[in-house]
C-alpha cells in the first residue's frame, strides 16, 4: 500500500541541482547527497540525464528474463550467526540478509535507497528525521511489519551493553555519555509517530543517516527472538533458513509470500570451503559451486583462465589497517606510530600485497573514492625521518616491538601485505615479529590484542568509518584512539551537507591522522569475484554484499 508522497522537497537539493549544473559537483555526489535527503532515486537520475543530455538511469544488466529453478551455491565462511546486530564482518550478514532485511540498501552504484521503509525526510537542520514504513511487508510469520518492531530493533543496537558497531555511527547523533554511562540524550530521541512512521530526535545534525541504516549488523530482527538468530529464524526478507553447520555450509529456501521481486531459485546454499584458496578454487572449476564471496589473490591467475568463469571487479575503499593500541607500549607515543607508518613504501606494498589491484595506502583511512576525500601532502616512505623520530622518542638504536603483529591466515593478501612491512620496519631498524592465526580466531581477539593487522570493508563516506574505527569509546574502536580535536572535527564533518566545506574539515581529519593517529594503511583494495556464467543478475557491490533474490541461473550458458 503506497502513500502519497506529500514530503516536502529539502531545501539543499534545488541547491545540488544548480552546483550539478555549473559542474561543481559530479553526478556520484548528486545522486547520493540528494538521495539521502530524501529524492527517489528515479528522480535523481532524471536530473542527471536532463543535465547531461543522456539517460542517466543505469542499463538494466542484458542478462535476459529471469528463470526460475535451480540450486545456487555461494563459497563463502560459515561463522556462529547467533548474534547479528554484533557482527564483525560482512560475510556474516551475507547469510542473514537473505532472511532479514535492512531499512535501506545501498546499491553497487553507492546510491541509497529506501528498502523496509517506503521513504525519509530530513529536517533542514539535519537534525530530525523521519522515517516512513512501508505497509506491505509481512514477517515470514504473517505478522505485519509495524513502527514497534523497528523502534526495539534500534534501541537494541544503541544498548551499549548489546556490543553493536551501530552505536558508532549513531553516537554523535542519539546518545550522549556522562562519565561511564552512554544513553539515549533525550527521553524523544526515538520517537513513534504511528504505526507506520518513526521520528529521529538528534542532538547534532546527521547526514548520513540512510546510509548507517544499511551498516551491516543494522539487520531488522523479529523482536519476540529476543536478538538470537538460528534455523527458522523469522524475517522479512526472500528466504528462510532451514540449516545451519557452523564451518560447513547454510541452506536457505524461498519464501511464498516474500513482499519483494523474486527469489528465482528454488534453494540457496552457503558453502564454506575453509581457509585454502586452493580448496576453493578447485571447488569452482569443478563446478561444485557457483560463484565466490571474494577472490584471493592467490586465485587470480588460475581463475582467470577457466572458460566457464567470469570474472567481476569493482573499485572499493576496502582497506586493511596495521592497528596499534595507543595504550600499549611502544605506540603510547605518538612518535612511535608516525615512524611505523613514515617506514612504509605504500606504493611497493600495493605491487607486493595486491597486484596492483586498487591504490596506495594514505594511512588516515579516507579513500580517494569518498566523496568528501581532501588531498593533503602523501606521507611518501622516509626511512631516515622514521629513525629520527624513533630516537627522539628514546629509541636511537632501532626497536624491538615487544608485542608481535597478529594477522589472520586468510585471505592470503593479508599476510603477503604483513611481511612486506615488517621488512620495511626492519629497514628503519623497528624489529617485529609476525603471529599468524586462524581467520576465525582473529575476529574473536581483533578488539583485544595490542598490534595487529584489521581488514576494514567498504564505507560509501569517509565519515562513516571514521565514526565507527577511531570515535572514543565506542564498540570497533580496536586502538583505543581518543583525541578531543578529533572528535570536534568529526562532528563537524558529519553535520555539513556541502561536499566541499566538508572537504575542508576532512583535510584537518586528515592530517591529524597522520601525525596522531593510531594506524598505518598500506593499501586499498580493488575487488573481485569469480562465477560461473550460468549465474544472472551479480554485480560485485563494493561491500561484497550478496542480494540471493536478484540472481538467476540460466542453464543453456
Amino acid at each position: 500500500m503506497a502513500r502519497s508522497d506529500d514530503r516536502k522537497v529539502h531545501w539543499y537539493i534545488p541547491k545540488l541541482v544548480e552546483r550539478l549544473e555549473a559542474r561543481r559537483i559530479d553526478r556520484r555526489e548528486f545522486l547520493r547527497t540528494s538521495t539521502l535527503l530524501g529524492l527517489s532515486a528515479t528522480t535523481a537520475y532524471g536530473i542527471v540525464g536532463k543535465v547531461f543530455g543522456e539517460s542517466a538511469i543505469p542499463a538494466a544488466r542484458a542478462q535476459g528474463t529471469p528463470k526460475k529453478g535451480g540450486v545456487l551455491k555461494i563459497s563463502m565462511r560459515v561463522p556462529e550467526l547467533k548474534n547479528p546486530h554484533t557482527f564483525s564482518w560482512v560475510y556474516d550478514s551475507n547469510t542473514v540478509r537473505q532472511v532479514n532485511d535492512y531499512l535501506t540498501r545501498t546499491g553497487v552504484d553507492n546510491v541509497t535507497r529506501p528498502w523496509l521503509l517506503e521513504g525519509w525526510e530530513a529536517s533542514d537542520d539535519l537534525k530530525t528525521w523521519t522515517l516512513n514504513l512501508r505497509q506491505d511487508v509481512k514477517w515470514s510469520n504473517g505478522e505485519p511489519m509495524v513502527a514497534d518492531h523497528i523502534v526495539w530493533n534500534i534501541e537494541r543496537m544503541l544498548d551499549p551493553n548489546v556490543g553493536s558497531s551501530w552505536l558508532g555511527l549513531m553516537e554523535g547523533f542519539l546518545l550522549t555519555t556522562e562519565g561511564d554511562t552512554t544513553k539515549l540524550w533525550d527521553a524523544n530521541a526515538i520517537e513513534k509517530v504511528d504505526d507506520h512512521t518513526i521520528r529521529l530526535n538528534g542532538k547534532s545534525p546527521q547526514l548520513a543517516i540512510p546510509e548507517n541504516m544499511f551498516h551491516y549488523p543494522a539487520l531488522m530482527l523479529w523482536p519476540d527472538e529476543g536478538g538470537e538468530w538460528g534455523e527458522g529464524a523469522v524475517g522479512t526478507g526472500a528466504f528462510g533458513v532451514e540449516t545451519i553447520e557452523v564451518g560447513k555450509r547454510v541452506v536457505l529456501k524461498p519464501r511464498g509470500d516474500y513482499w519483494g521481486e523474486g527469489p528465482y531459485v528454488d534453494e540457496l546454499h552457503f558453502i564454506d570451503n575453509g581457509d585454502d584458496p586452493a580448496a576453493e578454487a578447485n571447488a569452482m572449476i569443478a563446478q561444485q559451486v557457483n560463484g565466490q564471496y571474494e577472490g584471493n589473490i592467490t586465485q587470480l591467475p588460475l581463475l582467470s583462465q577457466i572458460p566457464h568463469l567470469q570474472m567481476h571487479e569493482v573499485i572499493t575503499a576496502q582497506t586493511g589497517v596495521v592497528r596499534m593500541k595507543v595504550g600499549a607500549k611502544p605506540f603510547d607515543d605518538p612518535r612511535v606510530r608516525k615512524a611505523m607508518r613514515m617506514a612504509l613504501d605504500t606504493q611497493k606494498l600495493l605491487q607486493i600485497g595486491h597486484a596492483n589491484i586498487g591504490g596506495p595506502g594514505e594511512h588516515h583511512h579516507v579513500c580517494t573514492i569518498h566523496p568528501e576525500y581532501a588531498e593533503v601532502p602523501f606521507m611518501e616512505q622516509d626511512i631516515e625521518g622514521a629513525k629520527a623520530l624513533l630516537a627522539e622518542a628514546g629509541y636511537p638504536d632501532g626497536l624491538t616491538v615487544e608485542h608481535p603483529v597478529t594477522v589472520a591466515n586468510n585471505p592470503a593478501w593479508e599476510q603477503i601485505t604483513v611481511q612486506a612491512c615488517v621488512e620495511m620496519w626492519r629497514e628503519a631498524g623497528i624489529n617485529v615479529n609476525i603471529n599468524i592465526v586462524p581467520e576465525p580466531q582473529y575476529w574473536e581477539v581483533w578488539t583485544k590484542i595490542p598490534f595487529g593487522f584489521t581488514r576494514w570493508t567498504h564505507r560509501p563516506l569517509g565519515v562513516m568509518v571514521l565514526g565507527l574505527a577511531y570515535r572514543s569509546g565506542v564498540p570497533w574502536n580496536e586502538t583505543d584512539y581518543s583525541n578531543d580535536k578529533f572528535e570536534e572535527l568529526l562532528g563537524q564533518a558529519e553535520a555539513t551537507l556541502d561536499v566541499d566545506e566538508r572537504r575542508v574539515i576532512m583535510a584537518d581529519i586528515e592530517k591529524l591522522l597522520l601525525e596522531d593517529g593510531p594506524v598505518a594503511i598500506p593499501l586499498w583494495r580493488g575487488l573481485f569475484s569469480f562465477w560461473q556464467k550460468q549465474v544472472k543478475g551479480f554485480a560485485h557491490h563494493p561491500t561484497s554484499y550478496i542480494f540471493a533474490e536478484e540472481l538467476w541461473l540460466d542453464e543453456q550458458v
